[in-house]
């Protein structure tokens, strides 16, 4: 019989249901998990539920039973995928929850940003409106999105979500993403995307390519002061060069849904950008809507299932 450890359930909201695999198994979840608790909690566990938890080499030697890693998200860098595939534990992940959720809050951060919403809106209730004298006032800059280029590192289903999206503002769209096909249509270098874009937004994974690509070098190749939009992992910016670059005007303004660690420091660059005008920080939430989770459990479920009944799926690949 299995034995499956949820390491961090508080990850998925407790409102979400998670249906229980139809294979006879024993079934014990943690709210959540720090590293050196791992050992203790799954040293018996054949499948592993995970989100955030590092799972490192040193870790999953000392875990004779595991059989699968499944993780309940798309990102998988908190596995060392070499180390488990090297002991026969293959790593499965979600793919294509999303497809909604991150790309709308991609777009609210993005609107919200162009016309100057949140800073308005904190104005309008320190009275700044009646002390105006007049219909309206304009303490901040509004832009339209209808004609802009937005450039979008990423060309999986998020990145082409909302490519969509975007034209249906009237917004031309380019994208880079390594693993496009030369000459496909639409896709760029990533120089050319960096200085010809309005609006650059990050929907690619985490690797030793992408980690820091946008830099203080990369933002002062932005000839167009864009707005950053960053729904996809934190180790994508260098956090202290965007400070430098908002100081500088380099860029114009910043949504940012992700950062490294999570959750921040109070006194980490995360946490200095949040508390500016022209930057808009939520906690890691561009996935969550409800119907998104609940697509998220049930294909967690559904592969942890097929892995069981010998036809795995959405098995990732070492790096």
């Amino acid at each position: 019989m299995h034995r499956i450890v949820f390491l961090d359930r508080d990850t998925v909201a407790p409102a979400v249901t998670i249906r229980r695999p139809s294979f006879p198994h024993e079934w014990v979840e943690y709210g959540r998990t720090q590293a050196d608790e791992v050992i203790g909690r799954a040293a018996d566990a054949t499948i592993i539920i995970n989100n955030k938890v590092d799972l490192r080499a040193e870790t999953l030697a000392r875990l004779p039973q595991l059989q699968l890693i499944a993780i309940a998200a798309t990102g998988t860098d908190c596995v060392d995928k070499q180390a488990a595939a090297d002991r026969g534990i293959p790593t499965v992940n979600i793919r294509g929850y999303a497809k909604a959720t991150v790309p709308e809050h991609s777009f609210a951060l993005l609107l919200a940003l162009a016309r100057s919403i949140v800073p308005y809106r904190q104005e309008v209730l320190a009275g700044e409106w009646q002390k105006a004298g007049q219909f309206c006032f304009f303490s901040n800059p509004i832009v339209d999105l209808s004609g802009k280029r937005l450039g979008l590192v990423g060309a999986g289903v998020l990145g082409n979500q909302v490519a969509e999206i975007a034209r249906a503002f009237g917004m031309e769209v380019v994208l880079y993403d390594p693993a496009a096909k030369p000459g496909q249509a639409g896709i760029v270098s990533l120089d050319e995307l960096i200085e010809t874009s309005d609006v650059i937004s990050l929907h690619c994974p985490l690797t030793n390519e992408t980690r820091g690509m946008l830099d203080l070098a990369a933002f002062r190749r932005m000839k167009r002061r864009p707005i950053i939009i960053n729904t996809a992992r934190g180790g994508l910016i260098v956090e202290e060069d965007l400070e430098v670059a908002l100081d500088e005007g380099l860029v114009s303004a910043a949504g940012l849904d992700v950062t490294l660690p999570e959750p921040p420091p109070l006194d980490s660059a995360f946490m200095r950008l949040a508390r500016r005008s022209n930057v808009i920080c939520t906690p890691h939430v561009a996935w969550a809507s409800t119907e998104a989770q609940q697509a998220l459990v049930d294909q967690l479920i559904d592969n942890i299932e097929n892995f069981v009944a010998g036809n795995p799926t959405n098995v990732v690949a070492p790096d």
